[in-house]
């Protein structure tokens, strides 16, 4: 049930009724079942763990209407807005969320600063400066000020977007890889994995898509073997022989 709270809050959405809550967006492996992700055992990084899995999810949509405590805006050293994702967020929030970035004089490359949502059904916006160019030191500092910045202001789900690899020139692929490795490490630091509920990875194009679902299973693999499925097919197969038999 909806509190009156939430409910007047959700009212001056300027995406209107058009948003997509925490619950709507699926686990990070039942998505993977339903797009047929698999382990690649020779190339993966890490070995499984269901309770990081659980804490996961992949999603392609609008990282402007989704109600979660704070997505990643990809911005600029002014935080004044900009194009791509940066021009998107300013958009949706308001002119109110320009008011306040202008008082935060700036943020450095690699650094990131908080603001409200104001009119995004997201309750904060998480401001990074992605750099220009490869530089994986950099891009990492993002991804670990980000979910630093969620512990530090008590926020459970946070929306990445894929930092720096639009107008900044950072190559997709490499760029994935050292978001996933980061949030790895991350959640194996200090039980950081329990003080969260949801780390979502957006994905708006093809190309994003197919990346971080090629990727996704290298640095959080898949349970190597489903043992209740394995039960569920026995099952299966045991009922049909004996309607056979019959």
């Amino acid at each position: 049930m909806v509190d009156q709270e939430l409910k007047n809050k959700r009212a001056l959405y300027r995406c209107k009724n058009n948003f997509t809550t925490l619950d709507q967006v699926e686990l990070y492996e039942e998505y993977a079942k339903a797009h047929n992700l698999n382990n690649d055992e020779k190339q993966q990084k890490y070995t499984y763990n269901g309770d990081f899995n659980k804490k996961l999810s992949l999603w392609s949509g609008d990282s402007t209407a989704i109600e979660v405590d704070a997505i990643v805006n990809a911005a600029n050293e002014t935080l004044m807005g900009g194009g791509g994702i940066d021009g998107a967020i300013h958009r949706a929030a308001g002119k109110d969320l320009q008011k306040e970035c202008a008082t935060l004089k700036g943020c450095d490359t690699g650094s990131t600063k908080i603001t409200k949502g104001y009119l995004l059904p997201a309750k904060h916006v998480l401001h990074t400066v992605g750099p220009v160019g490869e530089k994986p030191d950099l891009l990492r500092s993002c991804y670990e000020s980000c979910l630093n910045l969620m512990l530090e202001n008590n926020l459970k789900s946070v929306v990445f977007c894929c930092i720096s690899t639009g107008i900044f020139g950072y190559p997709l692929k490499n760029a994935a890889h050292v978001a996933l490795d980061t949030v790895r490490k991350w959640m194996e630091t200090n039980d950081n994995h329990t003080k969260i509920d949801r780390i979502i990875f957006v994905t708006f194009l093809k190309k994003e898509v197919d990346t971080y679902n090629e990727l996704m299973p290298l640095y959080f693999p898949l349970p190597p073997n489903n043992a209740e499925d394995k039960v569920e097919d026995e099952e299966e197969d045991n009922e049909d022989n004996t309607e056979t038999n019959e």
